[in-house]
């Protein structure tokens, strides 16, 4: 009986889970201490993540009280149509969230995913999502791409599809983290390409790790809009106040 055999399947690969959170209890990578809830976080560190709870909803720019857009957006309302942050760029995000993107520690981005599920706003239901791709030289450098990485569970978590395929780097940029705003801005131009020969859907939600000046965002979402996209959104881990 084919169920039988997935039953006893699944049972066989849930124990070995159980056995194995029994040999290598998960550990806090904030403090060093034990994690709980099956985390890599301990309570008290996980109580104290700066969760942006207030912001801009079209910048994410943290604020006071709740408002429909900032000043600066309603002068020059962004190419987004939202932008949601799960948390600030403050301890520990801004020692975990290098870790991960820089150093190789995967065990640091499935922690931050999973942070960034337990926050997810309600998307659109017919959005997609879609990670903020590197160029394919960095990409080789790096040997993974943080954007997709965070991506993965989000997806799998919201049910909504995943689509890695939609936006390319047009080509190498400098490290955004070197340059200043007006930098950013002009080292991004024409950074990013939609192949036309690809239908799109009619929402996206774009996801990435950090957000400072958001001109990385801007620029993937000016080159969906310019390629028919009617709607676009992003989820960020951490947002630069």
């Amino acid at each position: 009986m084919p169920g039988a055999v997935n039953f006893t399947t699944m049972a066989m690969v849930d124990g070995w889970r159980r056995a194995w959170r029994r040999a290598w209890p998960a550990h806090c990578l904030a403090c060093g201490g034990r994690g709980a809830s099956g985390r890599d976080l301990c309570a008290a560190c996980h109580a104290g993540l700066p969760w942006l709870r207030t912001a801009c909803p079209r910048c994410a720019l943290p604020l006071p009280a709740p408002v429909s857009a900032c000043g600066e957006c309603l002068r020059t309302p962004p190419p987004l149509d939202a932008i949601h942050a799960a948390f600030l760029y403050a301890p520990p995000l801004d020692r975990l969230l290098p870790r991960f993107k820089f150093h190789g520690d995967l065990a640091a981005g499935r922690l931050l995913a999973a942070l960034m599920c337990e926050a997810a706003p309600l998307f659109p239901r017919d959005a997609v999502i879609v990670p903020v791709p590197l160029h394919r030289k960095r990409l080789r450098q790096r040997g993974y791409d943080q954007a997709l990485e965070l991506a993965k569970p989000l997806a799998s978590t919201s049910g909504l599809p995943l689509r890695d395929d939609l936006l390319r780097r047009a080509r190498a940029t400098a490290a955004q983290s070197r340059l200043h705003a007006d930098q950013r801005k002009r080292n991004l131009r024409n950074a990013f390409e939609v192949d036309s020969k690809i239908s799109l859907p009619s929402c996206i939600v774009l996801i990435d790790d950090v957000m400072t000046t958001g001109a990385t965002l801007h620029a993937a979402a000016k080159a969906l809009r310019k390629a028919g996209v009617a709607h676009v959104e992003a989820w960020v881990c951490a947002r630069v106040p």
